[in-house]
């Protein structure tokens, strides 16, 4: 066993897919990496010990997952693609610490499983090589799932790490940027070449490492709501923050929308990246109290 490659190496990958007669999905977004210098990566990312439980995301032929089974103490896999469960049985055989389970994440039901597959004495770490097509709707349900876990570790376009990352006031900064950092704390730990991946990706990837924030002083009075309120500001990025609120609210809110940016001390004129994440937060409690929201 111990003379068998990495399932994570060129040789083995494609040796795997071609017994099986597979090809990597482009639909599922199925991009295989085959670099083990940048798993270890995404697992230093997530500052991974053998006493941390693991959920992963889209296991593929588990090249990610059984560099987690080495390092940590119990991972849970949910893979979307039926083909794929029975090849992950295979490769992961020897790995007794692995329970794949065939559902799409966004579905899953995660703090019951949270509870009822780990140990609640140990920390559980999101990591996950992420589809590119539905990086940003996992990551917010991920937020918006209450689930224990206690950090993120993942990969995705590199263009969509810096708007993950961005900070107000850059071109990059929106939405995403908000409603991620509400919470969070983000950091690009790494570039990954295209080289890494197979089949190799068009775009550059970064690995994200996403910490839970201990400092958040105020709290939103609804997830939804405010995820809709700030994407609604920033629905027309050239307008002014006041505009977007008119288009958001309706132009008989005009006398709310004024009262409210001038109790919070907001410029009315300023664009919306300009605005801090603790601005959004404070606008959307103020806009629900007034019954906008």
């Amino acid at each position: 066993m111990n003379n068998i490659p990495a399932i994570a190496t060129p040789s083995r990958t494609s040796g795997i897919l071609n017994r099986h007669h597979l090809k990597a999905k482009h639909s599922l977004g199925q991009n295989f990496l085959i670099d083990l210098n940048v798993l270890r990566e995404i697992m230093d990312a997530a500052n991974l010990t053998a006493d941390d439980d693991v959920i992963e995301i889209g296991p593929g032929i588990g090249g990610l997952t059984e560099q987690l089974a080495q390092r940590a103490h119990k991972v849970i896999a949910f893979e979307i693609d039926s083909h794929l469960i029975p090849i992950l049985h295979e490769t992961l055989s020897q790995y007794h610490n692995v329970k794949i389970i065939n559902q799409d994440i966004l579905k899953a039901n995660l703090p019951k499983i949270i509870k009822n597959d780990f140990d609640s004495s140990r920390k559980v770490k999101i990591v996950a090589n992420l589809p590119y097509y539905i990086t940003t709707p996992i990551i917010v349900e991920l937020m918006k799932s209450n689930a224990r876990f206690s950090s993120i570790a993942v990969t995705m376009q590199k263009e969509v790490a810096e708007r993950v990352s961005a900070k107000p006031g850059s071109k990059t900064f929106g939405a995403i940027s908000v409603l991620i950092q509400y919470l969070n704390n983000v950091k690009i730990t790494n570039l990954i070449p295209k080289t890494a991946f197979y089949p190799s990706p068009k775009v550059t990837s970064a690995i994200v490492r996403l910490t839970r924030r201990h400092d958040v002083k105020t709290k939103v009075f609804e997830d939804d709501a405010f995820a809709g309120f700030v994407r609604g500001c920033f629905a027309h990025r050239r307008k002014t923050f006041q505009n977007n609120l008119k288009s958001l609210f309706g132009k008989d809110a005009r006398p709310v929308i004024k009262k409210v940016l001038t109790q919070e001390k907001v410029n009315p004129m300023l664009r919306p990246e300009k605005l801090s994440v603790e601005t959004y937060v404070k606008l959307a409690n103020a806009f629900h109290q007034v019954g906008l929201l």
